[in-house]
């Protein structure tokens, strides 16, 4: 049985159109129907779930992404409130601003509306699946989504429970569809639906975005790749800048905002490495140090610490692995992230507040931090309710994508009969 692709584009965009038209509440009634399907059919969710995380301890799968990949009643009570924090925002549809009339007597207003249809093609993480349907539901978009092999049975379960919520809601259901079939044409195929699909937003790594770009005839948003970066300044609190590094990397490793690299100046190096060795170590990180990291560790370096290889401090780890360098000072450490970064989350420890300033002008990043855990890169944790990616270029949005940056705008002119001189 093969997947009809154009058919799937079709009824996304007719669906489209009817989201667009509808109440904010009757948005808003779905995303809360929703919700609370996740917390009473959760059974079948993680049932669904445990056969497609078997499969994956079966096929050799990374223990980082088979973290990805698993639910738990935990992180399904996560979600749900994820969604009802979408519910709680400000509804970004119909939203007008530069409002002005003109000295011809024209009024003329840009008019937040949906962006239309978007195409999510991601890996790995069932939990996107809802922050997806959610966000796009919410700002009046529909979704044609395609997640991993590795995730069929769950997306298959989840995307039910949204096509429920949808009709339960009176909305079409048609405006959150499922690619279900793991044959890779179907992503080339999708890349190609520029018919009716108006922005493709890959979630994965490096080669997926590449080939997105590469193969898509819609407009692509790249993101969700992270090398992150903390820079230990000479002047920071070292007692407790270590807490942060350890949450930074060691909360949640195989997310995009956990810590990859730590740069540490010359003049704490030797008393702050030896710390972040012993704290972390015991927390079953091990560590790639570069050739001043290892001096400045001597003796304490210890079986966890091995020498930095040519491409380590261009690896996004998603383990409990970290990158150690030393730097003679700000300018070095601006430098080595500029040379490695992804321009995803970096930042800066540090009591010197011009040090601070530098480093936030500086540092080109779509999330720059000051004293403060890379892991906030999250669009529930800046307060968006959920996101549906972490955009890294610098085209209509950077950052984690909530609800107005699934909007564009159309002008709006107001005239009395009025023609042009």
């Amino acid at each position: 049985m093969t997947t009809d692709l154009t058919a799937m584009g079709q009824a996304a965009r007719a669906a489209a159109r009817g989201l667009a038209r509808a109440d904010n509440a009757d948005r808003c009634a779905a995303l809360e129907t929703l919700a609370a399907a996740l917390l009473s059919e959760q059974a079948a969710v993680l049932a669904a779930n445990a056969a497609d995380v078997a499969a994956a301890h079966a096929n050799g799968l990374t223990e980082a992404l088979i973290d990805r990949l698993t639910l738990t009643p935990a992180r399904l009570t996560g979600m749900a409130a994820d969604l009802r924090a979408i519910v709680g925002l400000p509804d970004p549809v119909g939203e007008v601003f530069d409002a002005r009339t003109l000295p011809n007597g024209l009024r003329v207003q840009r008019q937040r509306v949906p962006i239309g249809v978007l195409g999510v093609i991601y890996e790995s993480r069932p939990n996107v699946t809802i922050d997806v349907a959610g966000l796009a539901i919410r700002t009046g978009n529909a979704a044609v989504l395609r997640g991993g092999k590795e995730t069929l049975a769950s997306n298959r379960a989840l995307v039910a429970l949204v096509q429920a919520a949808l009709q339960a809601a009176g909305l079409p259901g048609a405006a959150v569809q499922f690619i279900d079939d793991a044959d890779r044409r179907y992503v080339t195929e999708l890349l190609r639906l520029h018919h009716y699909v108006d922005m493709i937003i890959p979630r994965g790594g490096a080669a997926l975005h590449t080939f997105c770009r590469e193969n898509a005839t819609i407009p692509v948003i790249t993101g969700g790749m992270g090398i992150c970066h903390l820079y230990v300044d000479a002047s920071a609190d070292l007692a407790r800048a270590l807490p942060v590094i350890r949450n930074a990397k060691v909360q949640r490793p195989s997310v995009c905002n956990a810590l990859d690299t730590v740069l540490v100046h010359q003049a704490v190096a030797a008393q702050f490495l030896r710390r972040v060795v012993s704290d972390l170590g015991a927390q079953g990180v091990t560590f790639r140090a570069e050739p001043r990291a290892l001096a400045a560790l001597g003796a304490a370096a210890g079986p966890s610490v091995q020498p930095a290889g040519p491409e380590d401090f261009d690896t996004e780890w998603m383990a409990l692995i970290l990158g150690l360098k030393v730097v003679d000072g700000l300018d070095e450490a601006i430098a080595h992230i500029a040379a490695h970064t992804t321009a995803h989350s970096d930042g800066i420890l540090t009591e010197t507040p011009e040090h601070a300033e530098r480093f936030v002008a500086e540092v080109d990043s779509a999330a720059v931090y000051v004293n403060a855990s890379t892991r906030f890169t999250d669009g529930a944790q800046l307060g968006l309710g959920a996101e549906v990616a972490v955009s890294t270029q610098r085209l209509h949005a950077r950052g984690p994508m909530g609800l107005p940056e699934l909007t564009t705008y159309k002008w709006v002119v107001r005239g009395d009969y009025t023609a042009r001189t």
